[in-house]
């Protein structure tokens, strides 16, 4: 059909030519397949949801689908493939199914009364349902199945995701993630197929296209893919295709681009701003500021209204006109919509949202400030929220495009933001909207900054968003705990870039996700990024931590191992002269012999720690010398150390026990699951037996210990020995509990609790069961708690 054909010819970017996008149809090609209406692989009509996220290409392959439905050469006879745009069906009135579909396509005009009789060789392609505007429950309402009725197009629309209407025929539906709840309730049956655009070859393979020269194509794509939120925007080859001209043009001036990707906002308004770069030493033209800020107006009226596509009546609603925003259409950031006749939008949803949040930051007229936000001004009407309302909870859970526009907020109060946007259009940022959120800050609920508004992890986003180390201190003073859950390492980078500056923190529960270094990823490209790479992220994540007096609790837990950084950033923690950490757990630690000797200098330097939980990690006989020596340091201040798990031996308990002669300050130990043996326990049992001994606490699980081991405890228990808390729990002690009870019946024997089950936290923990566990007073300490 000549009317399908021609729907596949447009692309967001003339000059992509429409290439990439066809690469996307191209990959759902099984798809197509799976939908030929000459194969009968489903026993019953199909209804397909094509879902992703602004500009990957869904209604790219809902075309591709319509050309193969209409040109398959084994077809028998004349399928139909029929076009609905939601924004469309949005403006239409009461009509009948047949007029509806006859107005889709008006070349088959004279075919449409005899499509009913070919129901299952039509394809149906319902497009942006997002777009769809309809009053609440029409689409369940006065179902229909009558082709000829007059019918709102809601009730027609609703037959036929209901399957009333035309029920054998397929149907095919796009839409972004928003509208797939609603869909799920509608369709009949429904099968959900997300259309992933630009995957990471792609995106790769753009950058070269575009670029030509390889050397540079791959530092922009590095510098996108260091920008998590930024990389995953690219999905989308309009975002690509942003990012590529922005980057060429600072390579090719002999800038360094590196900043320009460092958050989403300063990419994009540099991408704006260089559309209409003023020549040297002109001053921007005041109608280039009036299309600015009727732009703003048109993406602010977009996003609250959940609109991307505009047509008339969206401009003609707010006092606008075509000619108005010409600066904006000339440049193709604002494009004629090919699929909606007389309909424009922006070059992607992602610069509409920047456009949206402006409208909070540039300063107005007098007259302009008089008018609130969601009022009217000379007779137009707007639906705009104010700050408070934008970053509210209830408003973003009914519209999450709102999130992204806070953002944007954010972003725009940087002061070299500012400049730019002051010296290409001529407009100032108001400080009033800084003021107003550390307002709203102030008035947070007392579970964190804006915690009121928004989760911790999405403040710490706009936070790092603005790049303002003043805001960031100014919004994080006097926050005395805080917990966030992080799964990249930009996300690292975020908190790291907040908590530095949070002079009041007492308390952090940090749960970090496993593989966020990508030392651990296999697929990882050791060069991708130049300017985050993971040894400094977490350096600075660190860092925050360095010289903190409050912090006094640390836990890191899971595969840290695998972080060669890890021991020195701890030492630097340890050695510096405000250190105030008391407990340090840190599990799973391997690392070299020459790590391990920093960690123990740094251990006899430091004078605030007085618990060290070292369990699964990998010390080496080496390793434990090191330890014991700090150990017998005149000024170590350990009073329970765990080396539970550490792959100890016989061998090291000559330099355990030696060491627990001569600290007197040690007071509680766990070494179990270690292979230790009777003859170990013997040479633990003669460095007990001293009375400069002062251990209480004495944890041997898991330690291989059999009868004679017993009596070796036995003889130690009698004499003057300082235990009052032992756990040999799964041991094959057998017969050796007749020497145990021996010891017990001796009135010099000090022990209170002989426990024989499992005990949590290396042994250091509180478990609250004295009859069973060795039970240790908790330690009264603020707490970080870093689970990788």
């Amino acid at each position: 059909m000549e009317e399908t054909s021609s729907l596949c010819n447009h692309t967001f970017w003339p000059s992509d030519g429409g290439f990439h996008y066809n690469n996307i149809a191209h990959r759902s090609q099984k798809l197509i397949t799976y939908l030929n209406p000459t194969i009968p692989t489903q026993p019953m009509p199909l209804t397909v949801v094509l879902h992703g996220p602004a500009g990957v290409g869904k209604t790219t392959v809902a075309k591709k689908l319509m050309l193969d439905w209409t040109q398959d050469g084994l077809a028998q006879a004349v399928h139909s493939a029929f076009y609905l745009s939601c924004k469309d069906l949005s403006h239409r009135g009461t009509c009948t199914f047949a007029e509806l579909i006859a107005a889709a396509q008006p070349g088959a005009r004279e075919a449409v009364p005899q499509l009913p009789a070919r129901a299952q060789e039509i394809l149906l392609v319902v497009d942006g349902f997002e777009e769809l505007r309809v009053p609440s429950g029409a689409l369940v309402r006065d179902l229909c199945g009558d082709w000829k009725q007059p019918k709102p197009v809601a009730v027609l629309l609703g037959s036929l995701l209901r399957r009333k209407m035309l029920p054998r025929a397929t149907l095919v539906i796009t839409t972004r993630p928003g509208a797939l709840r609603e869909l799920r309730l509608l369709a009949e049956q429904p099968l959900f197929v997300e259309i992933e655009g630009f995957l990471e070859p792609d995106k790769k393979a753009y950058f070269l296209e575009h670029f030509g020269e390889e050397r540079q194509a791959l530092r922009a794509f590095a510098l996108m893919k260091g920008n998590a939120a930024l990389f995953r925007l690219g999905s989308a080859p309009a975002v690509c295709r942003i990012v590529c001209t922005c980057l060429k043009a600072q390579m090719e001036g002999g800038e360094d681009p590196a900043s320009t990707c460092q958050t989403t906002t300063s990419l994009f308004l540099r991408f704006l701003c260089s559309q209409f770069a003023p020549a040297p030493g002109a001053c921007p033209h005041p109608r280039l500021q009036a299309a600015l800020r009727a732009a703003c107006l048109l993406a602010a009226e977009g996003a609250w209204t959940q609109t991307s596509v505009f047509d008339g009546d969206d401009l003609g609603r707010l006092g606008l006109t075509p000619s108005a925003l010409c600066p904006f259409l000339d440049k193709q950031i604002l494009q004629k919509n090919g699929d909606c006749g007389g309909c424009y939008s922006f070059v992607h949803l992602s610069v509409q949202q920047l456009l949206a949040a402006m409208v909070y930051v540039l300063e107005t007229e007098e007259e302009e400030e008089e008018a609130a936000a969601g009022g009217e001004a000379g007779g137009c009407t707007w639906d705009i929220g104010d700050v408070q309302k934008l970053l509210s909870k209830e408003e973003r859970r009914k519209n999450p495009d709102l999130t992204h526009v806070g953002s944007f907020l954010f972003g725009l109060l940087n002061e070299e933001r500012a400049r730019e946007l002051e010296t290409t259009f001529g407009c100032r940022v108001s400080g009033a909207v800084r003021r107003e959120l550390l307002k709203c800050r102030s008035e947070s609920d007392g579970n964190g900054p804006f915690s009121s508004m928004m989760d911790t992890k999405e403040m710490l986003h706009c936070l790092h968003e603005s790049q303002e180390e003043q805001l960031v201190k100014d919004a994080m003073a006097h926050v005395p705990e805080i917990a966030v859950h992080l799964t990249s390492a930009f996300e690292m980078v975020e908190a790291s870039f907040c908590l530095k500056h949070c002079q009041d923190l007492r308390k952090i529960s940090l749960q970090v996700g496993k593989r966020i270094f990508l030392e651990n990823d296999a697929d990882a490209e050791v060069d991708r990024i130049k300017n985050i790479s993971p040894a400094d992220a977490y350096r600075d994540f660190c860092l925050a931590f360095i010289g903190k007096k409050t912090l006094t609790h640390l836990v890191l837990e899971g595969n840290v191992h695998s972080d060669k950084m890890l021991l020195l950033l701890l030492c630097e923690i340890l050695k510096h002269a405000r250190c105030n950490l008391q407990y340090l757990r840190l599990g799973s630690c391997s690392d070299t012999t020459q790590r391990w000797a920093d960690f123990s200098s740094a251990l006899k330097i430091n004078q605030s720690l007085k618990c060290l939980d070292l369990t699964a990690s990998e010390f080496l006989d080496e390793g434990v010398k090191l330890l014991c020596a700090t150990l017998r340091h005149p000024k170590c201040s350990l009073q329970k150390l765990s080396l539970e798990d550490c792959q100890l031996t016989e061998a090291c308990c000559k330099e355990l026990s030696s060491a627990l002669i001569v600290n007197q300050r040690l007071t509680h130990l766990c070494l179990a699951k270690n292979n230790l043996g009777d003859h170990g326990v013997k040479l633990l049992c003669e460095g007990l037996s001293y009375p400069e001994c002062q251990l209480q606490t004495l944890v041997l699980r898991h330690c291989s210990i059999n009868r004679h081991g017993c009596k070796y405890i036995s003889k130690l228990l009698q004499g003057d020995c300082s235990l009052t808390s032992l756990d040999v729990g799964f041991n094959p002690i057998t017969t050796g509990l007749y020497f145990l009870c021996e010891a017990l019946k001796k009135p010099n024997c000090k022990l209170k609790c002989l426990g024989q089950g499992p005990v949590p936290d290396g042994g250091l923990g509180d478990t609250g069961e004295e009859e069973q566990r060795i039970t240790l007073p908790r330690i009264q300490a603020e707490s970080v708690t870093l689970q990788l």
